[in-house]
Protein backbone atom coordinates (compact mmCIF):
# COMPACT_ATOMS: atom_id res chain seq x y z
CA UNK A 1 0.00 0.00 0.00
CA UNK A 2 1.61 3.47 -0.84
CA UNK A 3 0.66 5.25 2.29
CA UNK A 4 1.71 8.60 0.29
CA UNK A 5 -1.61 8.85 -1.24
CA UNK A 6 -4.26 8.75 2.16
CA UNK A 7 -4.14 12.03 3.85
CA UNK A 8 -6.41 13.99 5.71
CA UNK A 9 -8.27 13.36 9.04
CA UNK A 10 -12.10 12.20 8.85
CA UNK A 11 -15.18 12.59 10.99
CA UNK A 12 -18.23 10.24 10.59
CA UNK A 13 -20.59 12.46 11.83
CA UNK A 14 -23.48 10.39 13.73
CA UNK A 15 -26.74 12.10 13.76
CA UNK A 16 -30.08 11.16 14.76
CA UNK A 17 -33.30 12.10 13.54
CA UNK A 18 -31.03 15.29 11.88
CA UNK A 19 -30.08 16.20 14.84
CA UNK A 20 -25.55 15.81 15.31
CA UNK A 21 -24.76 14.14 18.02
CA UNK A 22 -22.27 15.50 20.62
CA UNK A 23 -19.23 12.98 20.20
CA UNK A 24 -19.29 13.68 16.59
CA UNK A 25 -18.56 17.80 17.79
CA UNK A 26 -16.15 16.25 20.25
CA UNK A 27 -14.26 14.20 17.62
CA UNK A 28 -13.93 17.00 15.54
CA UNK A 29 -12.08 19.09 17.89
CA UNK A 30 -9.75 15.88 18.35
CA UNK A 31 -9.27 15.74 15.22
CA UNK A 32 -8.30 19.81 14.83
CA UNK A 33 -5.81 19.08 17.05
CA UNK A 34 -4.51 15.71 15.46
CA UNK A 35 -4.80 17.77 11.77
CA UNK A 36 -2.70 20.65 12.76
CA UNK A 37 0.04 18.42 14.04
CA UNK A 38 0.10 17.11 10.69
CA UNK A 39 -0.64 20.05 8.62
CA UNK A 40 -3.70 18.31 7.31
CA UNK A 41 -7.46 18.49 6.62
CA UNK A 42 -10.08 18.13 8.87
CA UNK A 43 -13.05 16.36 6.82
CA UNK A 44 -16.58 15.98 8.56
CA UNK A 45 -18.47 13.38 6.68
CA UNK A 46 -22.07 13.73 7.15
CA UNK A 47 -24.45 11.41 6.04
CA UNK A 48 -28.29 11.12 6.15
CA UNK A 49 -31.37 12.90 4.21
CA UNK A 50 -32.03 16.57 4.23
CA UNK A 51 -29.43 17.22 6.58
CA UNK A 52 -27.73 19.87 4.47
CA UNK A 53 -28.58 22.79 6.73
CA UNK A 54 -26.60 21.27 9.38
CA UNK A 55 -23.12 21.81 7.13
CA UNK A 56 -22.20 25.18 8.42
CA UNK A 57 -22.42 23.99 12.50
CA UNK A 58 -19.58 21.15 11.34
CA UNK A 59 -17.43 23.83 9.51
CA UNK A 60 -18.05 26.36 13.28
CA UNK A 61 -16.79 23.28 15.25
CA UNK A 62 -13.51 22.61 13.69
CA UNK A 63 -14.08 21.01 9.86
CA UNK A 64 -12.23 22.49 7.20
CA UNK A 65 -14.77 20.51 4.90
CA UNK A 66 -17.57 18.41 4.91
CA UNK A 67 -18.77 15.75 2.68
CA UNK A 68 -22.71 15.63 2.51
CA UNK A 69 -24.27 12.61 1.45
CA UNK A 70 -27.74 13.16 1.47
CA UNK A 71 -30.35 10.08 0.41
CA UNK A 72 -33.22 8.88 1.06
CA UNK A 73 -31.52 5.51 1.89
CA UNK A 74 -29.88 7.08 4.43
CA UNK A 75 -33.11 8.48 6.63
CA UNK A 76 -32.39 6.46 9.65
CA UNK A 77 -29.21 4.12 10.21
CA UNK A 78 -28.87 0.60 8.78
CA UNK A 79 -25.72 -1.19 8.81
CA UNK A 80 -25.49 -2.53 5.01
CA UNK A 81 -26.85 1.38 3.68
CA UNK A 82 -24.42 2.96 5.70
CA UNK A 83 -21.11 0.99 5.03
CA UNK A 84 -22.08 1.38 1.87
CA UNK A 85 -22.19 5.09 2.06
CA UNK A 86 -19.17 4.82 4.12
CA UNK A 87 -16.93 3.08 2.36
CA UNK A 88 -17.49 4.36 -0.91
CA UNK A 89 -16.29 7.91 0.62
CA UNK A 90 -13.46 6.36 1.84
CA UNK A 91 -12.17 4.51 -1.19
CA UNK A 92 -12.66 7.71 -3.08
CA UNK A 93 -11.04 10.46 -1.06
CA UNK A 94 -8.23 7.94 0.61
CA UNK A 95 -8.16 9.49 4.14
CA UNK A 96 -5.20 8.75 6.79
CA UNK A 97 -7.40 8.59 9.88
CA UNK A 98 -11.09 7.99 10.33
CA UNK A 99 -12.58 8.45 13.39
CA UNK A 100 -16.16 7.30 15.13
CA UNK A 101 -17.99 7.63 18.39
CA UNK A 102 -18.02 4.54 20.37
CA UNK A 103 -21.92 4.73 20.19
CA UNK A 104 -24.04 2.20 19.30
CA UNK A 105 -24.12 3.20 15.60
CA UNK A 106 -20.32 3.63 15.73
CA UNK A 107 -19.94 0.36 17.12
CA UNK A 108 -21.79 -1.27 14.44
CA UNK A 109 -20.58 0.68 11.49
CA UNK A 110 -16.69 0.95 12.70
CA UNK A 111 -15.85 -2.69 12.35
CA UNK A 112 -18.04 -3.48 9.45
CA UNK A 113 -16.22 -0.68 7.67
CA UNK A 114 -12.67 -2.01 8.83
CA UNK A 115 -13.50 -5.80 7.25
CA UNK A 116 -14.88 -4.45 4.14
CA UNK A 117 -11.79 -2.36 3.69
CA UNK A 118 -8.86 -4.60 4.90
CA UNK A 119 -7.50 -2.19 7.78
CA UNK A 120 -7.76 -2.24 11.39
CA UNK A 121 -9.67 -0.27 14.07
CA UNK A 122 -9.37 0.10 17.55
CA UNK A 123 -12.13 0.29 20.09
CA UNK A 124 -13.14 2.71 22.71
CA UNK A 125 -10.14 4.62 22.91
CA UNK A 126 -9.24 7.26 25.68
CA UNK A 127 -6.07 9.11 24.15
CA UNK A 128 -5.08 9.79 20.40
CA UNK A 129 -1.76 11.48 19.59
CA UNK A 130 0.26 11.53 16.49
CA UNK A 131 3.53 9.36 17.06
CA UNK A 132 6.49 12.37 16.59
CA UNK A 133 8.83 9.66 14.77
CA UNK A 134 6.30 8.41 11.99
CA UNK A 135 3.72 10.80 11.91
CA UNK A 136 1.05 7.61 12.38
CA UNK A 137 -2.10 7.75 14.95
CA UNK A 138 -1.15 6.40 18.20
CA UNK A 139 -4.79 5.11 19.45
CA UNK A 140 -4.36 4.29 23.29
CA UNK A 141 -7.39 2.58 25.19
CA UNK A 142 -7.64 0.81 28.44
CA UNK A 143 -6.82 -3.20 28.37
CA UNK A 144 -7.03 -6.26 30.59
CA UNK A 145 -10.28 -4.70 32.60
CA UNK A 146 -8.30 -1.78 32.73
CA UNK A 147 -5.52 -2.51 34.51
CA UNK A 148 -2.91 -1.39 32.16
CA UNK A 149 -3.31 1.01 29.07
CA UNK A 150 -2.34 -0.11 25.45
CA UNK A 151 -1.06 1.56 23.11
CA UNK A 152 -1.93 0.89 18.91
CA UNK A 153 -0.96 1.81 16.14
CA UNK A 154 -1.94 0.86 12.23
CA UNK A 155 1.59 0.69 10.18
CA UNK A 156 0.75 -1.29 7.42
CA UNK A 157 -3.01 -0.32 6.18
CA UNK A 158 -5.34 2.91 5.73
CA UNK A 159 -7.34 4.59 6.76
CA UNK A 160 -6.34 4.06 10.78
CA UNK A 161 -9.48 3.84 12.22
CA UNK A 162 -10.72 4.29 15.86
CA UNK A 163 -13.90 4.50 17.90
CA UNK A 164 -13.92 7.07 20.76
CA UNK A 165 -16.20 7.09 23.97
CA UNK A 166 -18.35 10.20 24.02
CA UNK A 167 -17.43 12.26 26.93
CA UNK A 168 -13.51 11.30 26.26
CA UNK A 169 -12.52 14.13 23.96
CA UNK A 170 -13.49 17.98 24.19
CA UNK A 171 -15.15 19.88 21.57
CA UNK A 172 -13.77 23.11 20.08
CA UNK A 173 -15.82 26.71 21.04
CA UNK A 174 -17.82 27.52 18.03
CA UNK A 175 -16.84 29.93 15.83
CA UNK A 176 -19.26 30.98 13.30
CA UNK A 177 -16.47 33.27 11.34
CA UNK A 178 -14.89 30.01 10.07
CA UNK A 179 -15.26 29.07 6.89
CA UNK A 180 -15.15 25.82 4.93
CA UNK A 181 -16.11 23.81 1.63
CA UNK A 182 -19.14 21.38 1.66
CA UNK A 183 -18.59 18.64 -1.40
CA UNK A 184 -21.48 16.32 -1.88
CA UNK A 185 -21.19 12.65 -2.83
CA UNK A 186 -23.15 10.41 -4.69
CA UNK A 187 -22.65 6.69 -3.63
CA UNK A 188 -23.94 4.12 -6.18
CA UNK A 189 -25.94 1.58 -3.77
CA UNK A 190 -26.30 -2.08 -4.44
CA UNK A 191 -29.88 -2.23 -3.17
CA UNK A 192 -29.85 -5.93 -3.89
CA UNK A 193 -27.80 -6.23 -0.47
CA UNK A 194 -30.56 -4.25 1.26
CA UNK A 195 -32.11 -6.98 3.24
CA UNK A 196 -32.72 -5.29 6.73
CA UNK A 197 -35.55 -3.10 6.75
CA UNK A 198 -36.88 -0.62 9.53
CA UNK A 199 -40.29 -0.90 10.12
CA UNK A 200 -41.12 1.24 12.62
CA UNK A 201 -38.90 3.14 15.43
CA UNK A 202 -40.34 2.97 19.16
CA UNK A 203 -38.78 5.50 21.52
CA UNK A 204 -39.03 5.22 25.03
CA UNK A 205 -39.12 7.95 26.93
CA UNK A 206 -38.16 7.56 30.49
CA UNK A 207 -37.38 11.57 31.71
CA UNK A 208 -33.99 11.57 32.21
CA UNK A 209 -31.11 12.98 30.82
CA UNK A 210 -28.11 11.49 29.19
CA UNK A 211 -25.59 11.09 32.20
CA UNK A 212 -23.20 11.79 29.68
CA UNK A 213 -24.95 15.42 29.36
CA UNK A 214 -25.73 16.70 32.63
CA UNK A 215 -24.81 19.27 34.77
CA UNK A 216 -24.65 17.97 38.06
CA UNK A 217 -24.67 14.13 38.90
CA UNK A 218 -25.28 11.70 41.87
CA UNK A 219 -22.92 8.56 41.79
CA UNK A 220 -23.72 5.85 43.98
CA UNK A 221 -21.58 3.03 44.87
CA UNK A 222 -21.28 -0.59 46.85
CA UNK A 223 -21.42 1.76 50.18
CA UNK A 224 -25.13 2.80 49.23
CA UNK A 225 -25.95 -1.22 49.07
CA UNK A 226 -29.56 -1.22 47.65
CA UNK A 227 -32.00 0.63 45.58
CA UNK A 228 -33.58 1.74 48.76
CA UNK A 229 -30.16 3.66 49.42
CA UNK A 230 -30.61 4.79 45.93
CA UNK A 231 -33.75 6.42 47.22
CA UNK A 232 -32.05 8.73 49.36
CA UNK A 233 -29.87 9.80 46.16
CA UNK A 234 -32.60 10.77 44.22
CA UNK A 235 -34.15 12.79 46.90
CA UNK A 236 -31.08 14.50 46.92
CA UNK A 237 -30.88 14.69 43.08
CA UNK A 238 -34.36 16.20 43.18
CA UNK A 239 -33.15 19.00 45.13
CA UNK A 240 -30.18 19.76 43.04
CA UNK A 241 -31.65 19.38 39.60
CA UNK A 242 -29.41 16.40 39.29
CA UNK A 243 -29.30 13.36 37.51
CA UNK A 244 -28.54 9.67 39.30
CA UNK A 245 -25.69 7.62 38.58
CA UNK A 246 -23.64 4.67 39.68
CA UNK A 247 -20.43 2.72 39.41
CA UNK A 248 -19.88 -0.71 37.92
CA UNK A 249 -20.93 -2.70 40.85
CA UNK A 250 -24.40 -1.08 40.99
CA UNK A 251 -25.04 -2.46 37.61
CA UNK A 252 -23.78 -5.89 38.46
CA UNK A 253 -25.96 -6.18 41.56
CA UNK A 254 -28.74 -5.17 39.17
CA UNK A 255 -29.65 -1.75 40.97
CA UNK A 256 -29.36 0.26 38.14
CA UNK A 257 -29.34 0.40 34.36
CA UNK A 258 -25.99 -0.10 32.63
CA UNK A 259 -27.11 3.44 30.63
CA UNK A 260 -26.37 5.30 34.35
CA UNK A 261 -23.10 3.27 34.97
CA UNK A 262 -19.99 5.65 35.08
CA UNK A 263 -16.77 4.87 34.43
CA UNK A 264 -14.27 2.71 32.00
CA UNK A 265 -16.90 0.29 31.02
CA UNK A 266 -19.71 2.54 31.41
CA UNK A 267 -19.80 6.60 30.28
CA UNK A 268 -17.12 9.13 30.72
CA UNK A 269 -19.08 12.46 32.30
CA UNK A 270 -17.48 15.88 32.89
CA UNK A 271 -20.45 17.44 35.26
CA UNK A 272 -19.77 20.61 36.91
CA UNK A 273 -20.62 19.29 40.00
CA UNK A 274 -20.17 15.12 40.94
CA UNK A 275 -21.04 13.57 43.84
CA UNK A 276 -19.22 10.55 44.54
CA UNK A 277 -21.30 8.57 47.38
CA UNK A 278 -19.96 5.54 48.65
CA UNK A 279 -17.80 4.92 45.68
CA UNK A 280 -14.47 3.84 46.95
CA UNK A 281 -12.53 5.33 44.05
CA UNK A 282 -11.22 2.16 41.65
CA UNK A 283 -9.00 3.29 38.53
CA UNK A 284 -11.94 1.97 36.00
CA UNK A 285 -14.63 4.62 37.96
CA UNK A 286 -12.09 7.58 38.05
CA UNK A 287 -11.49 7.28 34.58
CA UNK A 288 -14.85 8.38 33.77
CA UNK A 289 -15.02 11.30 35.94
CA UNK A 290 -11.92 12.78 36.92
CA UNK A 291 -12.38 15.55 34.93
CA UNK A 292 -15.90 16.89 36.62
CA UNK A 293 -15.28 20.67 37.83
CA UNK A 294 -15.68 20.31 41.03
CA UNK A 295 -15.90 16.74 43.29
CA UNK A 296 -17.50 16.14 46.36
CA UNK A 297 -16.83 11.97 47.81
CA UNK A 298 -18.51 10.70 51.21
CA UNK A 299 -16.98 7.37 51.95
CA UNK A 300 -16.35 6.03 55.31
CA UNK A 301 -13.36 4.74 55.06
CA UNK A 302 -10.60 7.89 54.82
CA UNK A 303 -8.12 5.99 52.77
CA UNK A 304 -11.06 5.69 50.31
CA UNK A 305 -8.69 6.16 46.66
CA UNK A 306 -11.73 8.56 45.58
CA UNK A 307 -10.41 11.46 48.56
CA UNK A 308 -7.23 11.52 46.25
CA UNK A 309 -9.59 13.68 43.32
CA UNK A 310 -12.25 15.01 45.03
CA UNK A 311 -12.39 18.98 45.89
CA UNK A 312 -14.31 18.46 49.35
CA UNK A 313 -14.42 14.75 51.25
CA UNK A 314 -16.37 13.92 54.00
CA UNK A 315 -15.84 10.84 55.84
CA UNK A 316 -18.76 9.59 57.53
CA UNK A 317 -21.85 6.51 56.51
CA UNK A 318 -22.93 7.83 53.12
CA UNK A 319 -26.13 6.40 54.27
CA UNK A 320 -26.96 9.32 57.20
CA UNK A 321 -24.62 11.83 55.48
CA UNK A 322 -26.94 11.71 52.51
CA UNK A 323 -30.59 12.67 54.42
CA UNK A 324 -29.01 15.21 56.53
CA UNK A 325 -27.24 17.01 53.36
CA UNK A 326 -30.18 16.70 51.60
CA UNK A 327 -31.90 18.60 54.30
CA UNK A 328 -29.51 21.60 54.67
CA UNK A 329 -29.22 21.94 50.96
CA UNK A 330 -33.42 22.32 51.18
CA UNK A 331 -33.01 24.87 53.60
CA UNK A 332 -30.55 27.01 51.52
CA UNK A 333 -31.71 26.32 47.74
Amino acid sequence: MDKTQYKNVFVFVEQRDGVIQSVALELLGKARTLADVLGEKVVAVFLGSKISDSCNALIEYGADEVILVDNPNLKDYITEQYTQAVSQVILNFKPSIMLFGATTIGRDLGPRLAARLGTGLTADCTKLEISEDTKELMMTRPAFGGNLMATIMCTNHRPQMSTVRPGVMQKMPQDKSRKGVVTPFAPKFDTSKFIVKLIKTVKEDKGLVDIADAKVLVSGGRGVGCREGFDKLRALADVLGAEVSSSRAMVDAGVMPHERQVGQTGKTVRPDLYFALGISGAIQHLAGMEESEFIVAVNKDKFAPIFKVADLGIVGDVNKVVPLLTERLKKKL
